[in-house]
Parts: C-alpha cells; sequence; structure tokens
C-alpha cells in the first residue's frame, strides 16, 4: 500500500503524497498505478475522470454524473439521454 501519510497542499486542496513518480509518455498518457486504481475503485474501461487545472497543477477526479436541473450527484439515473436524479425525476413524472 502507498505511504499516503505524509500530507501536501496544494492551492487549497490537501491531499495525500502516494510517492508515485510516473513519465508521460509521447501520446500524452500517464500510467495510474494498479494498485492505486483498486483501492480508488477506478474500473479500465468504465470509470471516466475529470480533468481540472488550477496554476501548473493537474488534478483528476472520477467523474460523476449530476442531475441538470438540481446539480445533484446522487442517485442519478439516465432519462431520455439526460442526467436526472430520482427526486427530480419523480417531480416530472407528476407534473410539478
Amino acid at each position: 500500500m502507498y505511504g499516503w501519510h505524509t500530507l501536501c497542499k496544494i492551492g487549497g486542496l490537501k491531499m495525500k503524497n502516494t510517492g508515485v513518480v510516473r513519465k508521460v509518455d509521447q501520446l500524452g498518457r500517464v500510467v495510474l498505478p494498479k494498485e492505486l486504481r483498486r483501492i480508488l475503485d477506478i474500473i479500465e474501461n468504465e470509470t471516466s475522470m475529470e480533468i481540472f487545472v488550477e496554476g501548473e497543477q493537474i488534478i483528476l477526479k472520477k467523474y460523476q454524473p449530476a442531475c441538470i436541473f438540481c446539480g445533484d450527484a446522487r442517485d442519478v439515473v439516465n432519462y431520455r439521454g439526460k442526467n436526472i436524479c430520482r427526486n427530480c425525476l419523480k417531480e416530472l413524472k407528476e407534473g410539478k
């Protein structure tokens, strides 16, 4: 397991330092270590990642679709091609 006991502060975020350094290949790819993917439940060809930039920092975050109406990322379903939480979907079906 990674030595996640070391914390570093990047911008306003507190992050755990894994001590892992990877080179970028000629196509611009960086490989995430298998153990890290397992710990964070990042599944090959299934998990999507969001990419954020803050100054010189690149931050990866597991993508969670959010409701187009209220922005909630919990309990979201795809309804007719749109991401909608179950509460908003219920309100739509009830005509509220």
